[in-house]
């Protein structure tokens, strides 16, 4: 039996002004691991620009693991990494992030990695 689940995701198509507001990211995967249970111990964010291309990156860190988000926000595009030990899904956290951000099927790619 695995200890953890890791979904490595790659979503396009999501707006400028989403992928540069980093404080809603940060609440979006806040909102998504307390619905699925985990136990965030620390959140960052940061909104890029200054020296570097437009977006930002939002990370909390979980009992069971992390989830973390980093956006290029001229391409649309967002990728998202989930990983959890134990019990937490991984996969409740990835569909209350897609729901709230209105992701669409279309618009992601989903790689599973279970882990030892």
């Amino acid at each position: 039996m695995n200890k953890g689940n890791h979904i490595i995701a790659d979503i396009h198509n999501m707006s400028y002004d989403t992928l540069v507001d980093d404080k809603f990211l940060l609440q979006t995967i806040v909102n998504a691991a307390n619905e699925a249970g985990a136990n965030i111990i620390n959140q960052s964010r940061y909104r890029f620009g200054h020296n570097s291309s437009p977006g930002c990156t939002a990370f909390i860190m979980l009992d069971e693991s992390h989830v973390s988000i980093h956006t290029y926000a001229d391409d649309g595009k967002m990728a998202l990494d989930v990983f959890t030990c134990g019990t937490t899904s991984c996969e409740k956290i990835l569909e209350s992030i897609c729901r709230q951000l209105g992701i669409k099927e279309e618009n992601i790619v989903i790689k599973k990695v279970p882990r030892f």
